[in-house]
């Protein structure tokens, strides 16, 4: 399955970090968050990608085209430096089609724009780029297509920590305490799988997850995957710090290829 990407937000809500570079080219260690959601899916066997570009896409296209295997591979230098042997390689097999979606569209429109690049297929997977997770995807996929819906998305527990209360009529609480874990408030991951169909049901302005899934909902074809392993938001900069301690202490629970780069050393 072909895996559309949106990369083209402003994340002003990172300008703290930089602004210049856009969200998906932040770093965890020495790949940015764009590589390791791209590296995730291509574990699963979904090495595709149409990349929805927007705000400084050029440098986007720019970090695939100066790509350096090395940053995240093992090899062997020699020669002088002449001659290098990758012992592993990231994207060998990867196919990436970048398309400048405009500056100012919405995930809707975007997504309009790259349609032609879908071909015939059926069924696509699709990404806001703006988070990780170690989702088994195959499993969403299975579920997906046991429902026969015609969109499906991963909503996780928010990681907000809310008090709920309840009052009187007379203005006295009558209880009051931490959202109980028996019934969490859910949120959108960003995780998509979607059916062609849903462009028959974008029209002209619409974003994504607003008018057409409403449309779909009133049809039940609308599913939803709740999981309640591993996410993480990259919309500040404190999740930017949040990551790169986790990736300092080696506890990146997003990277799934982990064991197979293991089982390939073995």
């Amino acid at each position: 399955m072909k895996v559309v990407l949106f990369c083209g937000g402003l994340g002003t809500r990172l300008r703290e970090h930089s602004d210049t570079i856009p969200k998906p080219l932040v770093n965890i260690g020495v790949r940015p968050i764009l590589w390791h959601l791209m590296r995730y899916y291509a574990h699963f066997g979904h090495k595709e990608f149409i990349l929805c570009l927007g705000y400084r896409g050029d440098l986007i296209r720019d970090y695939f085209l100066n790509y350096n295997e090395c940053l995240s591979n093992d090899f062997v230098l020699s020669e002088g430096g002449r001659r290098i042997e990758l012992m592993r390689s990231d994207l060998q097999d990867w196919k990436i089609t970048f398309v400048d979606t405009g500056l100012h569209a919405n995930i809707g429109q975007r997504l309009l724009r790259v349609r032609q690049h879908l071909g015939d297929d059926e069924e696509f997977l699709a990404n806001y780029a703006d988070g990780l997770s170690d989702l088994p995807l195959d499993r969403h996929i299975a579920e997906f297509r046991a429902r026969g819906a015609a969109a499906s998305f991963v909503a996780v527990p928010s990681p907000q920590s809310f008090h709920t209360l309840h009052g009187d009529e007379d203005g006295l609480v009558t209880s009051f305490g931490p959202m109980s874990e028996a019934s969490p408030f859910w949120i959108n991951a960003g995780f998509f799988c979607l059916r062609r169909e849903i462009f028959d049901l974008i029209e002209e302005g619409d974003e994504l997850v607003e008018a057409p899934f409403q449309r779909l909902i009133a049809q039940r074809r609308l599913g939803v995957f709740r999981y309640r392993g591993f996410w993480q938001a990259m919309d500040t900069f404190k999740d930017k710090i949040t990551y790169d301690r986790m990736e300092g202490r080696g506890e990146c629970p997003w990277m799934v290829w982990k064991d197979e780069r293991l089982q390939g050393a073995a």
